[in-house]
């Protein structure tokens, strides 16, 4: 009989808090998980497990303007229609530049202005030390990274299924915007990780506002929590009020940065405090997760 699946997202305010590192740790930790990097604007979970691209497809969305210059008769109707100075004088277009509109393909006379679909990025299926792996790269400047983001999420549920697996771990964009958006729906529950500042606290604030709405249970870890304790402490309080699991204190520890530069998980680097910690951290939040999706079944 497969298992329940479970998709865990971990998010956080910013970038920088320690996200990446928690999803490499619980990656070693779970039991037959596929990963999703789900931050395609700045993905780097590759950089912890060195994944073996078994597939590599393109990523389309959008479209850009191309002028004909065999078709074109030079009347200037296009470059008098855009409105983001995406044509020169000379009736090129500058595809950085263009907002893929279409009203210069709609209004040019002669049909003289392609419009195809624009090629955004890549997306990848890989296999790595702990499992598969999907994840993407967006182009220089593209835009649609929650339409990948989709994407990604959406082949690392059908790799689970297929396997039948009950781990989906996924590395989730900084912030609130249109990519975290995506990468929370459908989700079993968010583990929203913070930092011991006063900027930290307000984006916690924000990020389980956005997990509310979506009625996704958020949990709470504190990292770096012993660069500042009193505000640590407040975060814990702000948690117990509200009614988010608070998972606990991370202190801040370089060894983190060192198992990043050897390619390892903090689980794989030699710092027994550490695993203990995040172990503990791992089973509280696995059983929690499990308990609420009996209690939903």
């Amino acid at each position: 009989m497969k298992p329940p699946l479970n998709e865990l997202v971990v998010l956080s305010g910013k970038g920088g808090t320690g996200k990446t590192s928690l999803v490499g740790a619980f990656a070693a930790l779970a039991d037959n998980p596929v990963l999703c990097d789900a931050d395609v604007d700045a993905a780097d979970l590759h950089l912890l497990l060195n994944p073996r691209i078994r597939e590599r497809h393109d990523f389309y969305a959008g479209h850009k303007a191309a002028i004909d210059q065999e078709k074109c008769i030079r009347c200037g109707e296009c470059l008098n229609w855009c409105r983001f100075g995406a044509i020169a004088e000379e009736l090129t277009i500058n595809p950085l530049l263009c907002e893929g509109c279409g009203v210069c393909w709609q209004l040019c006379p002669v049909q003289a202005v392609n419009f195809p679909d624009n090629l955004c990025g890549e997306w990848y299926i890989s296999i790595t030390r702990f499992g598969p792996l999907v994840h993407a790269r967006l182009g220089l400047a593209e835009e649609n990274s929650g339409k990948l983001v989709t994407l990604v999420r959406r082949e690392a549920r059908r790799l689970a299924e297929a396997k039948g697996s009950g781990w989906i771990i996924t590395d989730g964009p900084p912030g609130i915007g249109c990519p975290v958006i995506s990468s929370l729906g459908d989700a079993t529950a968010t583990l929203i990780v913070t930092e011991p500042t006063v900027a930290g606290q307000h984006d916690l604030e924000r990020v389980a506002a956005l997990a509310d709405h979506f009625d996704l249970p958020a949990f709470v870890l504190v990292n770096k929590a012993d660069l500042h304790k009193p505000t640590a402490q407040a975060i814990q309080q702000f948690c117990d009020h509200k009614g988010y699991p608070f998972l606990g204190h991370l202190p801040f520890d370089p060894d983190f940065t060192r198992a990043q530069v050897e390619g390892k998980t903090i689980m794989e680097y030699n710092n027994r405090k550490l695993h203990q910690l995040l172990t503990e951290v791992w089973e509280r939040l696995s059983a929690a997760i499990q308990k609420r999706k009996a209690k939903e079944s």
